[in-house]
């Protein structure tokens, strides 16, 4: 029966320089006895994979995923998180990105970088078996996303055409190619929300390859109706991070959370069943909506530690994941019928 796959983890959170933490092989063995049967892979990190490798050769890929499956797992996704962020910079976050990107790299050489590696990501995608690839979309006009000081006529519409002018290509790419970005709607891009997702694709003519990755936890720090979104976007829906979080406002600090840390922020990620996500909605108009991808576990929180909320996690997802039905319940109770018979039951005959 179709059903959602996992549950997977996102092992960008746990990467570590000490063992189990520090290769593919350790944790994997570590990931695989808590239960996940996928690994969503953050090609950023040398540790965990080779990316020039993974884009130039199948064999290479081949060999990965036989070790994978030695531990019982599969690759559930190719990341290209950071490399999505910084194809569009604005100059204000310029060396506060620095991390996500080598040194020495601005402007037009950092832009042709990121465009590099997520060229990468795609033939690494299709050498790997797999055909979705999640990303961030980068941005020019997050610093305005509060109205004031007045934003000048046409300056959205602006970003936006600049934003799908670097995205074109590589969506084409991954079209010709089989597969999709899928977009996380986060904070610090531009495109974080439905009216921004929307914008964007009106800008790249409503292109197949640019999909959503589903993460509820974002939509309960913007206050935005994480289940509604469901109803309005499933089907541009092809990944899904299962992330909690929690808002709790007092009467010192709502949506915008003071500058506090994230301990200290009254809208704050938090592990699996600690917070306000119904995720029994969730997975039922995901599985409603055709959904058939990886629930994905992306642990943050600034309470539980990485170890317990990746313990906790695999369960957590396995126990809500639906095998969808093939029949309708009450089948026991109908019965063959034709026109005649049903006009008799109307009254018509």
């Amino acid at each position: 029966m179709p059903s959602i796959k996992g549950p997977a983890i996102l092992l960008a959170q746990f990467m570590r320089d000490e063992e189990p933490y520090n290769n593919i092989s350790s944790i994997g063995k570590w990931v695989a006895s808590l239960g996940y049967k996928g690994v969503q892979i953050p090609t950023w990190d040398p540790r965990i994979i080779d990316l020039d490798k993974a884009a130039e050769s199948k064999t290479y890929c081949d060999a990965y995923r036989g070790q994978l499956k030695a531990m019982g797992l599969e690759p559930s996704e190719l990341g290209g998180f950071l490399a999505g962020q910084v194809l569009a910079v604005h100059p204000a976050y310029e060396v506060m990105f620095e991390p996500f990107h080598p040194a020495g790299l601005t402007g037009d050489a950092r832009t042709e970088w990121a465009a590099g590696e997520l060229k990468k990501c795609i033939h690494a995608s299709v050498n790997m078996g797999t055909n979705v690839i999640p990303v961030l979309s980068g941005g020019f006009a997050w610093h305005m996303v509060y109205p004031w000081p007045q934003r000048p006529e046409g300056i959205i519409e602006e970003a936006f055409k600049e934003l799908a002018r670097r995205w074109r290509p590589l969506l084409d790419l991954a079209h010709d190619n089989g597969v999709v970005f899928t977009y996380e709607l986060h904070p610090g891009s531009d495109v974080y929300d439905g009216a921004t997702y929307e914008m964007f694709l009106d800008h790249t003519d409503n292109h197949p390859a640019a999909c959503l990755n589903y993460d509820p936890s974002h939509f309960v720090l913007q206050q935005l109706d994480y289940l509604e979104f469901i109803r309005i976007y499933g089907e541009r829906i092809r990944g899904f991070h299962v992330k909690d979080a929690e808002f709790r406002p007092t009467g010192r600090m709502g949506v915008y959370g003071g500058y506090q840390s994230w301990g200290e922020r009254p809208g704050r990620f938090r592990s699996l069943g600690d917070g306000q996500v119904d995720f029994t909605r969730v997975f039922t108009l995901l599985t409603e909506a055709g959904y058939t991808g990886w629930a994905v576990l992306e642990w943050e929180c600034a309470v539980k530690s990485s170890e317990q909320g990746a313990a906790e996690g695999a369960p957590f997802i396995a126990r809500h994941i639906i095998q969808a039905t093939e029949v309708a319940f009450d089948d026991f109770a109908g019965g063959d019928t034709d026109l005649a018979r049903n006009r008799v039951i109307l009254g018509l005959d």
